[in-house]
């Protein structure tokens, strides 16, 4: 495994929350946000950093999302879709207007160290409250799934507490238009749900929550309905996690296996006759305050997962490269 720091504070206050991608030709492509003192504050604004040699050395990071006023900008994603368009997600929110909504701005030529963005527009979903973290899900059938936590109500702070759900925004033409579908209900401080197609064509929804483990809903007609909430067995403490489907047909998993706390990183292979069982991991980070992973494999199979930790300290962004037989190694040998 190979580990690199693509970035630290600097003179900013703090930085987190980071997302991957990998163009054809090899460009990786970074974004985190950072601004004000902390998360959440009206000046977080979203940073993007490139790297041509593989992840070894990066581009200072440059704001590519700033708007105005008391609007902040948070949580972003980078996805490139089945045509090759790069799409950057993220969030905006403003107590003053009551907008809690996400957003994106794409580009046809990732490839480019200096690519041509579309002009920002707001993903129109029919809630008051909608805010989303993590890549899309493109299900055997073309349709797109954006994993979305939203709420009926516009809250008065940030976030919507015990109002939050999860569902998800599915597109049927390429993501120019959206609909949202799924009320699932979770323990408190639910947000940030990922979801999968599993083997027989059912979806596995996993949600952070802060009840010690992820919970989970399943959909059996592509995501417009789902079941009641349940607990898993997965240990967490209540953050981000990251799961995917991989080219061999193993999921991987990355997530902090402790119920209380932000500490260690591993990432995690699903049993190859049954989605919901992992094995020991390889570790990809052991310190303390490490967390939101995010992760993109390329053709050759080559994982490139990135992290953020201690974000008001060196508010270091962290890229591990790995591949499958690393994380087998690792489980064989019991580390």
């Amino acid at each position: 495994m190979r580990t690199v720091t693509i970035a630290t504070k600097g003179p900013r206050q703090w930085q987190g929350i980071p997302a991957i991608e990998r163009a054809a030709n090899g460009r990786l492509w970074a974004a985190f946000f950072s601004g004000g003192p902390q998360e959440p504050d009206t000046e977080n604004y979203v940073l993007l950093t490139t790297s041509t040699d593989d992840g070894l050395t990066w581009s200072d990071p440059a704001a590519i999302v700033t708007p105005p006023g008391a609007t902040r900008a948070y949580d972003p994603a980078l996805w490139h879709d089945p045509s090759g368009r790069l799409w950057l997600f993220y969030n905006q929110a403003n107590l003053e207007t009551s907008e809690f909504a996400v957003w994106a701005m794409t580009t046809d030529n990732s490839s480019d160290a200096s690519p041509t963005w579309s002009a920002p527009r707001r993903i129109e979903i029919a809630a008051p409250f909608a805010f989303r973290l993590n890549k899309p899900t493109v299900l055997t059938t073309g349709e797109w799934l954006l994993p979305v936590t939203w709420a009926r109500q516009a809250p008065a702070a940030w976030f919507a507490g015990d109002q939050q759900i999860q569902g998800v925004a599915i597109s049927t033409d390429a993501g120019a238009s959206w609909t949202l579908y799924g009320g699932v209900q979770a323990p408190s401080w639910a947000l940030e749900n990922m979801i999968v197609e599993q083997r027989d064509g059912r979806l596995w929804m996993l949600i952070r929550t802060g009840s010690g483990v992820l919970w989970q809903s399943f959909s059996e007609d592509r995501g417009r309905t789902w079941s009641e909430a349940s607990p898993t067995d997965i240990v967490n403490p209540g953050v981000r996690f990251f799961i995917r489907r991989l080219a061999s047909g193993r999921l991987l998993l990355i997530n902090t296996p402790d119920p209380r706390q932000r500490c260690t990183l591993y990432a995690y292979l699903s049993d190859p006759q049954d989605d919901t069982a992992f094995g020991r991991g390889l570790l990809l980070d052991p310190r303390d305050k490490v967390s939101y992973p995010d992760a993109i494999q390329a053709s050759d199979g080559t994982i490139y997962a990135i992290h953020d930790c201690d974000r008001h300290g060196p508010g270091e962004i962290i890229l591990n490269v790995f591949t499958e037989e690393e994380i087998l190694a690792a489980e064989n040998s019991g580390n």
